[in-house]
């Protein structure tokens, strides 16, 4: 992503916060797999927003109005015999040279030099209860500065939530930020129509996480943006599963919940299909009742029409057609308002995306559900699951797990489904898959 625009996000944030204030941000910390293998590391999502700075170690500050420079970037010292084992780092030169900090100091003196960029200082911003230890490390250098408060040393008088600031300006995505979705989504949605063509009876769902993962390192993505769910059958009605272990059965459904992670940001895309490249009736009725509801969320989602009102709409058919079906008994208004339907379709319809596969942004705002507006991206997913041996369900139903999950742009005319390129009709589906 250009550097212009992080210089821009750090201006933007930089003009909110006001006189006398400083905002700390420190990046994710590394994560050891076992032993002295460690996860592959990704720096924090807002001090990456910020930054754009890739290495672990590492801790932003930002300071309006300081003359020195209002940038500042605490990272690890360039050290020939570390990157000969770990690999390059950009070190203080690098900070300033590379990424723009204005200043730069090494992370190893940090302790040393922040309590004096905190004194005299009135208001923190700090995203605390996410790092317990940076938490301390904080508390400390405050408590540091009020000690010495008779030596005329002013140590800071209000923490604020920089949650507050950074999870609303992520919320709106800027045109490069949209163009990088798209890219993700493409990465993406090839994946998807890939693993359709090649789905046939008896193969694994490991086989096909393989291949999603192969095209995603491929086309330059450094990991999913979450841990797949390939899952075949009944296991479909286990929302989160990720065991990816079964083998695909003939006259099952798979359901494929995945997305690639490109540049910091997340694609989310879930298709259900036959394995056999078939619908039974049954599969057929449920699914179309899915789309149905997806589509209906879906027309909600535009200027001026709050958050919930995608999930009440697709509440509203998919608790129409389980009555028509036999699945629910009742009156349909008094079914929603008790949430009957909670039995097959137990979670919301929708989360923001972004840079987090569930982004961060509220919900509601004073109590009351947010309006869209142009620049959100969201999610758009219902679905129905009735497991094996489901108590007053028939067995034609049983082990059918459907979701259907698009990414939404809101736009200033209404929305784009920026995922459309991956079938979802009946029709669609069944002349794609096992094609390959």
């Amino acid at each position: 992503m250009d550097l212009n625009e992080f210089s821009y996000r750090r201006n933007q944030l930089l003009g909110m916060m006001g006189e006398d204030s400083i905002a700390i941000l420190p990046t994710a910390n590394i994560h050891y797999r076992n032993r002295d293998a460690t996860f592959p590391f990704r720096a924090d999502s807002n001090f990456y927003y910020l930054t754009g700075f890739p290495e672990p170690e590492a801790v932003a500050v930002l300071i309006p109005e300081r003359d020195q420079g209002e940038y500042i970037l605490f990272c690890r010292e360039r050290d020939p015999e570390r990157e000969t084992w770990d690999g390059r780092r950009a070190g203080i030169e690098g900070a300033c040279e590379i990424y723009r900090a204005d200043d730069a100091f090494p992370i190893s003196d940090i302790d040393d030099i922040l309590p004096g960029l905190l004194e005299g200082k009135v208001h923190i911003y700090y995203a605390i209860g996410h790092d317990q230890d940076f938490d301390q490390r904080i508390t400390a250098w405050i408590n540091q500065l009020r000690k010495a408060t008779r030596s005329g040393m002013q140590a800071p008088m209000e923490l604020i939530i920089l949650d507050n600031l950074l999870h609303e300006m992520r919320l709106f995505k800027s045109n490069e930020e949209i163009n990088t979705i798209r890219t993700a989504v493409r990465i993406s949605a090839e994946a998807h129509i890939h693993a359709m063509q090649v789905c046939h009876p008896n193969i694994m769902e490991y086989e096909i996480e393989a291949g999603f993962l192969h095209h995603f390192f491929r086309q330059g993505c450094k990991a999913p943006a979450y841990s797949s769910i390939v899952a075949g059958g009944n296991n479909a009605c286990i929302l989160h599963y990720t065991d990816n272990n079964t083998s695909l059965q003939s006259g099952d459904l798979l359901l494929i919940d995945a997305g690639a992670e490109y540049d910091y940001y997340a694609a989310d895309i879930t298709r259900t299909f036959p394995i056999n490249g078939r619908f039974s009736p049954a599969q057929k009725t449920i699914y179309e009742l899915v789309l149905k509801a997806q589509l209906a969320a879906i027309d909600k989602v535009r200027p001026g029409n709050h958050w919930n009102d995608p999930h009440e709409a697709a509440v509203q058919v998919l608790t129409e057609g389980l009555v028509a079906i036999g699945l629910l008994r009742g009156e349909v208004n008094i079914l929603i308002e008790t949430e009957a339907y909670r039995k097959f379709y137990m979670h919301r319809t929708g989360h923001w995306l972004g840079m987090d596969v569930h982004d961060v942004g509220d919900y509601k705002i004073d109590g009351q559900w947010r309006s869209f507006e142009p620049g959100m991206v969201l999610t758009v997913e219902p679905g129905l699951y009735i497991p094996e041996n489901c108590p007053e369900v028939g067995s034609q139903w049983w082990g059918i797990g459907i979701r259907i999950e698009d990414d939404i742009l809101v736009t200033s005319q209404g929305c784009e489904v920026l995922t459309a390129a991956v079938p979802k009709t009946v029709d669609e589906i069944q002349n794609i898959v096992g094609t390959s």
